[in-house]
């Protein structure tokens, strides 16, 4: 447009066009100055967990949680960025979520397991911004990629591995522009970690439990020893009786749990919590006949998966007081109502605890 209004205006049959065209032409300069001064203000570049340079924006208010673990960090540090849910809070979640995260659209998981976005759907939410967090491999790099030059919206790829929690924390909080939110996060996360430290001292090796993590109402899935899923009962120091080659979700027998006899069977599913005494077979597994079985709370994301993300931070004064009662640290009620007020941005009553807590 600027050009045609500048060959408009240097038409011959008047002296004084020369010197508007001129004052034009500084004008035009000066705006595209300031344009590009704006954008180069707006974004920086940054290296994900892949070593990929991506350019962000400095202050993204529109991002795209990839998967659940990533959805997770991204409501913990900064929710009013958030364009939807990758699954949708269910009824009994929703008193432990923010008020105004809760009509926010199911948009459905564009990594991992059972994706179902596709890119039409990512594309009219109008995201300025992707992120993922879990697991990074070829696989996640390869997607990362694709999605980033078919859509050019930038996606990022944060290590979420256990270990890596304080600095994945203050990674994405550097990313979504609230570094001091991030800091108080990543610093919580250190200070947990410190604690299991301080506990697992006074346990001695023969004294921590052997583990079973029990998936679906069957109970007959679970993780392997190392698997993100359930690395948590490793940290708590429990020994994951599920061991072999595979690093992921394995699905097993009651057969071979009766031969791993473990002391404790840790569950995430109601049903098979409410259930396990009367299936097939499980009342002669050592946890269950000494009761020994535990049901993770789980509003509004699990203590111990489901998904693995900043929610297992709390998973491990749950753990802690599971597993080694004697000696754990402070009051889990008021260390709950905590975690909940610093990560959930909500205040839990006495009530409100002793319902996650009940089981």
């Amino acid at each position: 447009m600027s050009l045609r209004i500048a060959k408009s205006l240097s038409e011959p049959g008047d002296t004084r066009r020369p010197v508007r065209v001129r004052m034009l032409a500084v004008l035009v300069a000066a705006v595209l100055l300031v344009f590009a001064g704006a954008f180069t203000a707006s974004a920086r570049e940054i290296l994900d967990a892949t070593g990929r340079k991506v350019i962000v924006p400095d202050q993204p208010m529109r991002v795209f949680a990839a998967g659940p673990p990533a959805s997770v960090l991204l409501y913990a540090l900064k929710p009013e960025a958030m364009i939807g849910w990758v699954r949708a809070p269910r009824d009994r979640d929703l008193p432990y979520l923010q008020t105004a995260t809760h009509a926010l659209p199911e948009l459905g998981r564009l990594s991992g397991k059972g994706g179902t976005l596709n890119l039409e759907v990512l594309l009219a939410a109008k995201p300025d911004l992707i992120v993922d967090f879990g697991t990074v491999n070829e696989t996640y790099l390869t997607l990362a990629t694709k999605v980033q030059e078919q859509t050019g919206v930038p996606y990022v790829l944060i290590d979420g591995s256990f270990a890596n929690t304080p600095a994945a924390i203050r990674q994405m909080a550097e990313i979504l522009g609230v570094p001091e939110r991030g800091e108080a996060l990543a610093s919580y996360a250190e200070a947990t970690f410190a604690m299991v430290t301080r506990v697992l001292e006074a346990v001695p090796p023969e004294d921590r439990p052997t583990v079973y993590l029990a998936r679906g109402p069957e109970g007959l899935e679970s993780a392997a020893r190392g698997a993100i899923n359930a690395e948590i009962i490793e940290w708590a120091g429990g020994l994951n009786v599920v061991g072999g080659p595979d690093r992921g979700l394995v699905t097993t027998s009651v057969e071979q749990i009766l031969a791993w006899a473990p002391a404790t069977v840790v569950t995430i599913d109601r049903d098979f919590a409410r259930d396990v005494a009367t299936l097939p077979g499980w009342s002669d597994v050592p946890a269950v006949r000494d009761a020994r079985v535990l049901l993770a709370p789980a509003e509004p994301f699990g203590f111990i998966d489901s998904p693995p993300s900043m929610n297992r931070l709390i998973g491990l004064h749950w753990l802690m007081h599971s597993f080694y009662p004697e000696v754990a640290e402070g009051d889990l009620g008021a260390e709950v109502a905590r975690f909940y007020k610093l990560f959930y941005h909500v205040t839990l009553d006495d009530a409100a605890v002793a319902g996650l807590l009940e089981n």
